[in-house]
């Protein structure tokens, strides 16, 4: 199975999830969780990562984490190796605790962290498990917003700086913050490009030329498509052309999209792209796009308007 494409680099800020393998239970009791706890502040020292917001549910947990070192590989190795061992050890048990590998989203360190933050502590709300953030003991709500004195290794100052100075003002406003987060319907993740960018544009564009000469074979066709420039810059083309969104065009869909066909001809022919490289960007069945091809070419010899069109938006110089 293919292996996601892990972006590290000096600052970079990730929300970071980990599953109990099978969905089953990480934690047994608050025994467990004052251990899981103790081995994320050990993962601070070590490693000098930053974190902002953290919840621990029953059977995941969540992390906003900052690495200044570029180490978020070895890092999140450390933290599930070393609970899994402890949490085997009390239970005398062997195997793996966790599903698979973390799942990790770089994270524009601004409004979109501010806003992952409140997600996060939410999470014991949305679950049912308890009616306000408060209550839920297991995650970085009550230490920022003032009900209980923070660990030293648990970093709020960032995020109580973005709504104001006064550390007694901004946990206040930050209470009220998350409170407004229970009335909010839109998922964070609707705003994820890529299967792993959450953030601006211009943020988007800069991590994309963090992935120049990262690709390997492990990665996931689809992020290793959307890392090459030229590729990038002819679907952001097609967007504005069709006045449309990447996600509308990337997205499978049962009807026939135009701007989604156009998209599928302009990477076969600008980006010279094979069909089943596309088929793979698109997540659709290589006959999905060797038949939108045909159509866009019959299409495109009987229009020759559109034809231009198409070719002055995409492949202009």
């Amino acid at each position: 199975m293919a292996r996601p494409l892990r972006i590290q680099y000096p600052g970079a800020v990730y929300h970071v999830t980990a599953r109990g393998n099978e969905r089953k239970p990480i934690v047994r009791d608050d025994r467990d969780r004052w251990l899981f706890l103790r081995v994320l502040e050990e993962i601070t020292e070590s490693f000098g990562v930053i974190i902002h917001a953290f919840v621990l549910m029953d059977n995941h947990y969540h992390l906003l984490l900052e690495t200044p070192e570029a180490n978020l590989s070895p890092t999140l190795r450390q933290l599930n190796g070393v609970y899994t061992m402890r949490f085997n050890r009390r239970y005398h048990r062997f195997g793996h605790l966790f599903q698979g590998r973390y799942k990790a989203i770089l994270v524009q360190k601004d409004q979109h962290l501010k806003e992952l933050c409140r997600y996060v502590v939410l999470n014991p709300v949305r679950a049912g498990m308890v009616k306000h953030p408060r209550q839920w003991k297991w995650s970085s709500y009550r230490a920022t917003g003032g009900y209980e004195t923070a660990p030293a290794w648990l970093e709020t100052r960032w995020l109580l700086e973005q709504f104001q100075k006064s550390r007694h003002k901004a946990k206040e406003l930050y209470r009220k913050f998350v409170s407004e987060g229970l009335k909010v319907k839109e998922s964070p993740w609707e705003k994820v490009s890529s299967e792993m960018i959450l953030g601006a544009k211009e943020f988007e564009t800069q991590v994309r030329g963090k992935l120049q000469g990262k690709h390997h074979q492990e990665a996931p066709r689809k992020q290793q498509m959307l890392a090459l420039p030229e590729v990038g810059e002819v679907l952001k083309k097609v967007c504005e052309m069709y006045e449309t969104n990447l996600k509308d065009v990337l997205i499978p869909v049962r009807m026939v999209n135009e701007g989604r066909e156009a998209a599928i001809w302009a990477l076969r022919q600008g980006c010279r792209l094979k069909l089943g490289e596309i088929a793979g960007l698109m997540g659709v069945k290589y006959s999905a796009v060797s038949h939108a091809v045909a159509r866009m070419k019959k299409r495109l010899r009987s229009d020759r308007v559109l034809e231009a069109k198409i070719r002055n938006a995409v492949f202009k110089t």
